[in-house]
């Protein structure tokens, strides 16, 4: 039987059989806006003050001081947690940029190796034995790299190093925002990172004026039966939830 780790996104669990499968990777893409920091964040936060799991975020796109101010909308006291080594977020954001950072975790000097980067995901991972961890975004592995053959490389080399940790993982990529049905979709930035995860959720944001549609589809995940429907998302007060289509929605704004 596989062991399952309970996703902290509401409504999410009884679709994948209890959970992500243990110890996997899980891709979850989607367009710019369409959440995808907020799940991993929410996977997180839950995983740590519900479920007793400490994770870490290693950011490699937004500074950790804007994502601890973004989740206060959800109530969520990251700095709190960060006190505790219930969660840590590791900055890498600064060293993509080219600038030094004050954070407790972050990349010791303003270049950012991929290598360099990976030993330091895994010494973090140690120091607070996380059981969860979430890399935002893939896009930014790449800053530096003009080969798509090395590109690739470098992904199945984070997919690996992942899979001898004892944390299951949640790695987000964006992806043009594209709908469910204009042809074949894209599920990943650079076509490998659905082949190499063992889970792919799409996260999908159509927004017009005052109304705004969003929903979460199931690609694959291994091992495990789920839902194969387009599902109604929703950002609310508490995060993200995940309804079946005949639920009525709840809204944050």
């Amino acid at each position: 039987m596989i062991e399952r780790v309970q996703t902290g996104v509401y409504g999410l669990d009884e679709l994948i059989e209890g959970g992500f499968p243990k110890g996997r990777t899980i891709l979850v893409s989607g367009g710019t806006g369409a959440g995808k920091t907020i799940f991993g964040m929410q996977y997180l936060y839950r995983g740590a003050v519900e479920y007793g799991e400490p994770g870490v975020f290693v950011t490699l796109d937004e500074r950790p001081e804007l994502i601890r101010q973004d989740m206060t909308r959800f109530n969520w006291d990251i700095p709190k947690l960060e006190k505790k080594n219930m969660i840590a977020i590791l900055d890498a954001s600064s060293a993509r940029a080219g600038f030094p950072s004050e954070e407790k975790y972050r990349i010791p000097d303003t270049s950012l190796d991929v290598d360099r980067l990976l030993l330091r995901i895994m010494q973090v991972v140690d120091e607070i034995g996380a059981k969860r961890l979430v890399l935002d975004s893939v896009a930014g592995l790449s800053a530096h790299i003009d080969s798509i053959h090395e590109i690739r490389r470098t992904i199945l080399k984070v997919n690996y190093m992942l899979m001898r940790t004892d944390v299951t993982a949640v790695i987000t990529s964006e992806v043009p925002e594209q709908g469910f049905t204009a042809g074949p979709m894209q599920f990943s930035k650079y076509g490998v990172e659905e082949y190499v995860a063992d889970g792919v959720i799409v996260l999908h944001y159509l927004g017009f004026g005052t109304s705004d549609t969003r929903t979460l589809y199931i690609r694959k995940m291994r091992g495990t039966r789920h839902a194969e429907e387009i599902l109604p998302m929703h950002i609310t007060q508490k995060g993200i939830v995940v309804r079946k289509p005949e639920e009525p929605g709840e809204r944050i704004y």
